[in-house]
């Protein structure tokens, strides 16, 4: 994350979204680096049935998108706000010359990349799992890998049970049955809708 001061200093402005708006499009050209300063932001695709696959979730503090900077190529994916959201955004000039004038942000960017690109490693194997379950577990383990109490029922899962189908490529019916079955055998715990594990 960079310093909101730091990116208002260099022309960032805040725009604020409203649920479901879209802040771009698969096609269009990166143009901006985006930051949520307060919100929540989905990458997603559309297969040709129209059903919607999301590549990741972004929440209060992080950036989406800035890979794209580096490369003249297309988004290959849309950004849609979940909730109203306010955005800092910084043009992409200006975001490469932040990064190449601050050596230590560049080193947070490349750990934030980092980090996107061991997702995408484990969303790749995610894939080739048949059993639904398996693809569930694998999912909940790297989502409570970055939480520090390791111990059982102590990591809220963050989503909905159709954004976690949206996510693992299930069908939420799948999700419904599959985290009901780990419930009953004490993979984890569901208290008020909440998935603990």
């Amino acid at each position: 994350m960079i310093t909101e001061d730091l990116l208002f200093s260099l022309g960032g402005e805040i725009r604020r979204y409203e649920a479901n708006e879209t802040i771009f499009r698969e096609g269009e050209f990166p143009l901006y680096y985006f930051q949520i300063i307060q919100g929540k932001v989905k990458l997603n695709n559309y297969n040709e049935d129209g059903k919607e696959f999301i590549q990741n979730l972004f929440s209060d503090g992080q950036s989406f998108g800035e890979s794209l900077l580096f490369i003249d190529r297309p988004y290959p994916m849309n950004a849609v706000a979940i909730e109203d959201s306010s955005i800092i955004k910084l043009p992409k000039s200006h975001f490469l010359k932040l990064i190449q004038e601050n050596p230590e942000v560049c080193s947070n960017i490349y750990q934030c990349l980092a980090e996107r690109m061991y997702y995408k490693y484990i969303m790749l194997y995610n894939l080739s799992f048949q059993n639904p379950e398996a693809k569930l577990k694998l999912f909940m383990d790297y989502l409570k890998s970055y939480h520090e109490d390791k111990s059982p029922y102590s990591f809220q899962v963050p989503l909905t049970r159709q954004q976690m189908a949206s996510l693992t490529g299930l069908r939420v019916e799948t999700v419904i049955r599959v985290i009901k079955n780990m419930e009953k055998n004490k993979a984890l715990k569901i208290q008020n809708r909440k998935i603990y594990y």
